[in-house]
């Protein structure tokens, strides 16, 4: 299950690479035109690609956490969340391009959302294995 994560989410990775490409250089694509026509169509995109992409993440890192001060985070959405924010930093750089916070804060849900999504999913795969997860053997 691990491997088909991990391959997934690469190819999805890439797939965000290839949009925020198509954004930078200021070309057009049917995609972009889909999203344009929905209402908050462009924040729903962050959120779900941000939040799909940590799910992915998530679960190919195999539940791994991190201790930041008081908090633990799952690896994986530690990952995404500085890929996020760098990405948006980035679009400083171009002319064609803004920093919205906005965005960065679609992104955010996303990555929170879909972090509870994971952890749920890791609470199950615990409870069906039949052991008590004290969440102790994934921290690093």
């Amino acid at each position: 299950m691990y491997k088909i994560f991990t391959v997934f989410s690469l190819l999805f990775f890439i797939f965000i690479l290839w949009i925020i490409y198509l954004a930078d250089t200021g070309q057009n694509s049917r995609f972009f035109e889909l999203i344009h026509g929905v209402p908050f169509g462009d924040k729903i995109g962050h959120f779900i690609l941000y939040g799909v992409l940590t799910f992915g993440v998530v679960v190919a890192t195999r539940f791994r956490v991190r201790k930041i001060a008081s908090f633990t985070i799952f690896s994986g959405a530690l990952y995404v969340t500085v890929f996020a924010v760098v990405e948006e930093v980035s679009q400083q750089f171009f002319a064609i391009r803004t920093l919205d916070g906005v965005d960065l804060f679609a992104d955010g849900l996303g990555i929170c959302l879909f972090s509870g999504l994971s952890y749920l999913l890791k609470q199950r795969m615990s409870f069906q294995n039949g052991k008590i997860n004290t969440g102790a053997e994934n921290s690093n």
